[in-house]
């Protein structure tokens, strides 16, 4: 019998036990599947098991090794850090990853065989995009690289036993900070190759560009095909990448030239063909990066599948190279599927994701050997697992990480599906997660979660948080409104310049139509969201009274202030807005919350990350001083060193849902 079938078959042979609650510490239970890596003979999969350590509260990953017969899972690295993205030689022999065992960021090298292993660096930057050349013989790698600009004043010398202030610190960047990794130092990203088993690390681009797109190798190991933005004002054109080859001689050589990005290329198998990812700019909220194909020298180039409405996220040939393997979302499911040179799409599955533990974003990665992928699988009962799927179709899950957390565990049913939107009739796809004890005669709260982006999508993937609200009894809807991507580029450019606007009907329908459904408690309407959630989340209570509390997470209160406090900002003022904010302040202000907070009197808390630079805590402390002015029952929770990604430590993720349910809990009717 394999392993995961004897484990279920011992667990299914247990005496019944009472069903226990999905509890906000069960978090700490939770394990999920990453990097995926088919191995050349397609025989097995290296994949990084990610695990909640409670004492050090961070996600722990090790890599583990799975026969994609289903006969055998077994860890290959062991402890208290962190390895990740495996990489498989070209013969399968050998698997370099990186990995902290010694408190840095190294590469190391395993040989299959033997189990041995070595530490090939000693890098003082950590290194990322981790690659073998065809031939086996090289490792690429991407890694910073100090660039310590000269001394804007030169200050007299201090006196020997003087103790004066901290030096200041004189910002001249257009991006000086982001999200996740706070205030940037000078350091731009380059790509370096080293031989296969380690040896001196050489440097290949030295241009004061970042080089840290994807790459792929040249089929004869001579030169990478890299994506880059190496235009003067790159700052400025934040998304204007290209295609460049790089010698292993240094030498490159630009391959594509249109206003817009060229990203993910991937060489054929026979060195003759580039696939990659982009799309003509058009300076829109939201665009379709499209599958493009074009020949070794950069000409010939053409797009595959034009009837496909959605965006490419990643591609990788077949054996043959007659085709390729892409995936993309379609109304809510991340999809796998193979498209021929003739542009034929087939979907192979659309179950891919997992990897977002907090909320049902789409997510999730996939690698290929021959005909065979390896992908994370979800569903909205697990988070990912390891699969294997033929281009035939035939799926095999490999990995069943939360089997045993879950037998005890209740979880809300999830149901799907759609309600027309009372502006126009446009389908609105929707889901509904039921308490575990769901009782058809009894009537429940109801709890609205928006998700951010506002160009992202909810969908069927697991998601904690919407689980713990259905658990404290209540019945969580969740929603695509306009704006929502993986309906088409149309339905996404629906708010284009325009939000939040109709999206908020969408919602409003979306509330409507839940409560006709039947089971809900009318007195007891509850709405948060995060981000782009948290934008509409405060449009909302400034435009109706019929929540009786609301919880606003990391949002936009001000479009002026945002456009010019947060970490993008050359971006969100070209794509978000047709004018800068100086030109157009009215058309900032009216699609500002902030502009609404006179008729908001329904009770809201706000939650934020103080270390967070994508929606600074400057427009959450607007709004929450507000609604002090306008004596709205309000409080401001702050999480400190928590960022954009306010969920990314374990305790924070419990915290957020405590504290969002202590309170609609406070204001609750009874």
């Amino acid at each position: 019998m394999k392993p995961c079938a004897f484990a279920l078959a011992m667990l299914a042979a247990l005496p019944a036990l009472a069903a226990e609650p999905f509890e906000p510490i069960d978090v700490f239970s939770l394990q999920y599947a990453t990097d995926p890596e088919l191995s050349p003979d397609g025989k097995a999969v290296a994949y990084v098991r990610t695990v909640m350590d409670i004492k050090s509260d961070r996600s722990l990953g090790n890599l583990w090794l799975a026969a994609t017969d289903g006969k055998s899972d077994r860890p290959l690295t062991s402890g208290p850090h962190n390895a990740r993205s495996p990489v498989w030689s070209p013969d399968g022999k050998k698997l370099l990853y990186i990995a902290n065992d010694d408190g840095s960021n190294q590469l190391y090298l395993r040989w299959m065989d033997s189990g041995q292993t070595a530490r090939l660096t000693n890098l003082t930057q950590s290194p990322g995009n981790i690659s073998f050349s065809p031939d086996g013989k090289w490792i690429a790698f991407t890694m910073a690289v100090p660039n310590t600009p000269a001394p804007f004043a030169k200050m007299p010398a201090m006196p020997k036993g003087a103790h004066w202030a901290e030096p200041a610190k004189v910002i001249d960047k257009v991006y000086y900070r982001a999200d996740g990794a706070g205030y940037l130092d000078d350091s731009i990203t380059q790509l370096f190759v080293m031989g296969a088993d380690g040896g001196a690390v050489r440097q290949l681009t030295k241009d004061p560009f970042n080089h840290g797109g994807s790459y792929s190798w040249d089929a004869d190991s001579r030169s990478l095909v890299l994506s880059a933005n190496r235009h003067q004002d790159w700052q400025f054109q934040p998304i204007n990448t290209e295609l460049y080859r790089v010698g292993l001689n240094g030498d490159i050589t630009a391959l594509t030239d249109r206003n817009g990005p060229d990203n993910n290329p991937r060489v054929s198998p026979n060195g003759k063909r580039i696939a990659y990812t982009g799309f003509d700019d058009k300076k829109l909220g939201y665009q379709n990066s499209a599958l493009y194909l074009m020949n070794k020298d950069g000409s010939g180039k053409k797009v595959l599948a034009t009837g496909l409405d959605r965006a490419i996220k990643d591609a990788f040939w077949d054996k043959s190279g007659d085709g390729l393997f892409v995936s993309f979302d379609d109304k809510g499911h991340t999809k796998l599927a193979y498209v021929s040179l003739a542009g034929k799409v087939t979907t192979l599955t659309d179950d891919m994701g997992g990897t977002e533990l907090g909320r049902p974003y789409d997510s999730g990665s996939f690698s290929v050997a021959g005909n065979t992928l390896a992908y994370t699988r979800t569903s909205t009962s697990r988070p990912a697992d390891v699969a294997v799927l033929t281009k035939g179709g035939k799926v095999r899950q490999l990995t069943h990480l939360n089997d045993d957390l879950f037998a005890f565990k209740q979880l809300g049913k999830v149901q799907e599906y759609w309600v027309r939107s009372k502006v126009d009739e446009l389908p609105i796809q929707t889901w509904r997660v039921l308490p575990p004890d769901f009782d058809p005669a009894k009537q429940y709260p109801l709890l609205l979660e928006i998700h951010g982006g506002p160009f992202a999508d909810y969908g069927a993937r697991f998601a904690a948080e919407m689980q713990l609200y259905a658990n404290a009894g209540y019945i969580v809807v969740y929603a695509n409104p306009r704006g929502s991507t993986s309906y088409g580029e149309a339905f996404a450019n629906r708010i284009h310049h325009n939000y939040p606007s109709h999206d908020y009907d969408d919602l409003m329908s979306v509330v409507d139509d839940a409560i006709a459904k039947g089971n809900v408690d009318t007195r007891n309407l509850f709405v948060t969201g995060g981000s782009g959630g948290g934008v509409l989340t405060a449009w909302i209570v400034g435009s109706t009274d019929r929540f009786r509390a609301a919880v606003v997470a990391k949002p936009v209160i001000n479009w002026l202030s945002f456009t010019l406090t947060a970490d993008f900002s050359p971006y969100f003022s070209q794509y978000w807005f047709a004018k800068k904010p100086w030109e157009d302040p009215m058309g900032y202000w009216q699609r500002s919350p902030l502009s609404k907070v006179g008729n908001v009197t329904t009770p809201t808390m706000l939650l934020t990350g103080e270390s967070d630079y994508r929606t600074p805590i400057s427009e959450t402390e607007q709004f929450y001083q507000a609604l002090k002015l306008q004596k709205v029952d309000t409080a401001m929770v702050r999480i400190p060193g928590a960022g954009h990604g306010l969920t990314a430590r374990p305790s924070n993720l419990m915290r957020k849902v405590v504290y969002v349910l202590s309170w609609f809990d406070k204001h609750k009717a009874n």
